[in-house]
């Protein structure tokens, strides 16, 4: 286990987190239209999660990615910046975007956007934040797990680019 931040405190056991993917996958393949899905990942903290719900669904799928950021290795955001835009092929079908955690909402907003004119667009994130700041919730379609106010890091999301892999989320201490 790595040196974490001084104070970090576990908030999902890799148990959880795996039950949370599980319980994922189990709502998309009931609920998304048949046939093949093209996962859309949001890099880079969405690596992960993509991969363990891709391995947990049960249908054709192809992958692309888009290369979007608003944090760049800091805790707060800022302007979403685009580093790479997917080739999306122009025949309908269903985009599953995927993303490590739902904060504010911009970033994956802006993605919809940019999809929602052709394509048939649902988003799953692994976590989403509880508080009320930036845009509601409904930019999420669905979730597995529910963190606190506080910055989190473990399951593709980072802390200052760091502890993306750990297979654990966990919390910097509460601020004062």
């Amino acid at each position: 286990m790595p040196n974490l931040p001084e104070g970090s405190e576990k908030l999902y056991t890799q148990a959880d987190v795996q039950a949370a993917y599980d319980g994922l996958a189990e709502r998309l393949n009931a609920e998304l239209p048949k046939g093949e899905l093209l996962l859309l990942s949001i890099m880079t903290g969405a690596l992960f999660p993509t991969v363990e719900i891709a391995q947990r669904l049960n249908r054709p799928l192809t992958f692309d990615y888009v290369h979007a950021s608003r944090y760049r290795g800091e805790t707060s955001g800022g302007d979403v910046q685009w580093h790479r835009w997917p080739e999306i092929p122009s025949e309908a079908r269903t985009i599953l975007i995927v993303d490590d955690i739902f904060d504010e909402g911009y970033t994956l907003q802006a993605i919809r956007q940019r999809l929602a004119k052709h394509h048939h667009v649902v988003a799953a994130v692994l976590a989403i934040k509880q508080h009320s700041r930036g845009l509601g919730r409904h930019c999420v379609d669905y979730f597995g797990l529910e963190v606190p106010d506080r910055y989190v890091f473990g399951c593709g999301m980072d802390y200052q680019e760091r502890f993306r892999e750990l297979p654990e989320i966990w919390a910097l201490p509460e601020q004062n």
